[in-house]
């Protein structure tokens, strides 16, 4: 495992649903030897028994001392005013769009563009968790279509800019970065 030392790192963590992207990412922020800030994207929601019990599971394996903040929108103004001696986990992009979705198509490339330039200036580790949304049928339905595709294009954005990226999937984890070839930025 790469650890995150030395100058700051941007981390993608990626992988289908219950693939332990989110325990890796933990580990390493864990390795990182700086204060851990978990930025979580998803909102707190009582009635949803299930979601909650998600929530739970992933406090429950987080260290005592980190600091948790939920950010449901403004993503690029925490990562832009967290200094270098902490690691940000935000987890997840795919929340995180979720959350943004109702936004024109303008309005959502200028939201990820900044988020881009926010990731460019941090001074803070930062890694992020994505899903992998594409790998099956193509969504029926608008919405879902629409999903897939600005999650899809936002992580390939962020391999593209990342120190190291993670696919973590079948209850392991493979470097991409050490295994694969980078493909040339989308524009």
């Amino acid at each position: 495992m790469t650890k995150i030392r030395g100058s700051r790192q941007i981390v993608l963590v990626t992988g289908p649903a219950r693939s332990g992207k989110s325990e890796w990412a933990e580990t390493m922020a864990v390795n990182s030897g700086k204060s851990v800030i978990y930025v979580a994207t998803g909102e707190v929601n009582q009635a949803d028994t299930e979601w909650q019990n998600r929530i739970e599971r992933h406090k429950n394996r987080r260290p005592p001392d980190w600091k948790t903040v939920e950010v449901l929108r403004e993503l690029s103004a925490v990562v832009r005013s967290t200094d270098r001696s902490n690691c940000l986990l935000i987890d997840s992009l795919g929340t995180w769009t979720a959350n943004l979705l109702e936004q024109e198509a303008t309005v959502w490339e200028q939201t990820q563009q900044d988020f881009l330039a926010s990731l460019h200036s941090a001074m803070a580790d930062v890694i992020l968790v994505g899903e992998e949304t594409g790998w099956g049928v193509v969504p029926a339905y608008p919405a879902g279509r629409l999903f897939r595709d600005r999650l899809g294009t936002l992580v390939r954005h962020i391999g593209a800019i990342a120190d190291g990226v993670y696919l973590a999937t079948g209850g392991y984890v493979l470097n991409l970065t050490a295994l694969g070839t980078r493909l040339p930025a989308i524009k």
